[in-house]
């Protein structure tokens, strides 16, 4: 089959690689129809996450159609179309039990968070993103195999097209759960740092639970305008402005009720950041988080939806603890949400599949790398049919 593969710090290249077979009797092996090249994808393909190994296949927004089924699956059959949640989960652990479902203790193999020194069971594996979560190979391809496949692939209606729910795998309740962790409701004040694919789509989910006002701080002018026209937001570009003075002097000198990291890791942050992380002395800029909590007002909630990894320099605990914040973070319970925010589509209420920008075939995927990676050609987000 044809599949992306990665071949070295902004090298990725289709390729040429063996069929996926089925391993375990609860496998799937799905014929992909529609992928997409995520915002985290692209902290791989810049050679910014640990334990990834040339030839591995990216990719953890898929969808596509059941070509063949181990013995022990009963939940699709052959011929069903289904979408696939990033997060691998076993359904029967002690976190699956609470729907936590990217906290599975039973699917990664690999050392997690931190090569895991303290040998504490890592989080649930997920499809193409490293060794640190389980190496599995991800749906940038032509065909993947699907482990537990009766707790992940969610059947969807053919009355709805691939890009309607393609977003259902990961950003989308990407998006929504931040939004939910955030605490938001009806006549809340939210800011949400980053105008990408998932500050997007919680844009799109805080808008549709009532939040009355939504400031959205980037620094691409055009993601900022589309953010603008599509949700209403109150834009703020941090090349210019200071995002936290402009929100509190906004917000009667308060701060607004929660924040929203969709930045992560690689926010754009000081020369020393810049310098400690290139020397891997520090994991992670913290450049969007001291933002985020001067810009929440006491009592307030920060949601970090962003990827982190290590350690971060400058982190101002002693700011949050003054505040009383309370700071939710941490990989997305697909699972828990696939149902409910498919019936939001259904319902007209949510229409994910505006931020579409780019529709490119399988075989130009390194191109769509590129162009998202340089933000170039209003790029916001690319989906990719093999």
């Amino acid at each position: 089959m044809r599949a992306l593969t990665y071949q070295g710090s902004k090298d990725v290249r289709v390729e040429t690689v063996p069929d996926p077979v089925i391993e375990q009797p609860d496998d799937i092996i799905l014929r992909v129809t529609a992928t997409a090249i995520c915002g985290s994808d692209l902290h791989l393909y810049r050679g910014k996450v640990p334990t990834v190994e040339d030839g591995d296949i990216f990719g953890h927004e898929f969808m596509g159609i059941v070509e063949d089924a181990g013995s022990a699956v009963t939940a699709v059959a052959k011929g069903d179309r289904v979408v696939v949640p990033f997060v691998i989960a076993c359904g029967s652990c002690f976190f699956c039990a609470l729907e936590q479902y990217s906290a599975c203790e039973t699917t990664n193999p690999g050392p997690g968070g931190a090569l895991n020194k303290k040998k504490i069971k890592p989080p649930a594996a997920l499809f193409g993103f490293s060794r640190l979560y389980g190496g599995v190979p991800g749906g940038q391809a032509e065909y993947v195999r699907v482990p537990k496949a009766n707790v992940g692939p969610f059947k969807v209606p053919t009355s709805l097209a691939d890009e309607k729910v393609l977003f259902l795998s990961d950003i989308l309740p990407t998006g929504y759960q931040a939004v939910v962790n955030a605490g938001v409701t009806r006549g809340s004040t939210v800011a949400i740092f980053g105008a990408g694919p998932v500050g997007l789509m919680s844009a799109a989910c805080a808008r549709m639970l009532g939040a009355e006002t939504i400031f959205m701080v980037d620094h691409h002018p055009y993601r900022l305008e589309f953010a603008r026209q599509a949700y209403g937001v109150h834009t703020i570009d941090f090349d210019d402005e200071d995002p936290a003075e402009i929100i509190i002097a906004n917000t009667g000198y308060r701060g607004v009720d929660a924040v929203i990291d969709a930045v992560g890791f690689e926010a754009k942050g000081s020369a020393l950041e810049t310098v400690l992380t290139d020397i891997k002395l520090e994991g992670s800029s913290g450049a969007a988080l001291r933002q985020c909590i001067a810009a929440v007002r006491r009592g307030g909630v920060i949601s970090v939806p962003g990827v982190y990894t290590g350690f971060i320099h400058g982190f101002l605990f002693g700011d949050a603890f003054d505040k009383g914040l309370t700071i939710r973070m941490g990989q997305t319970h697909v699972q828990k949400f696939m149902p409910e925010l498919l019936q939001l589509i259904e319902e007209g209420r949510l229409h994910p599949d505006v931020i579409i920008s780019h529709r490119l075939k399988l075989e130009d995927a390194a191109e769509g790398y590129r162009i998202f990676d340089k933000k170039e050609e209003d790029c916001r987000k690319v989906v990719l049919t093999p």
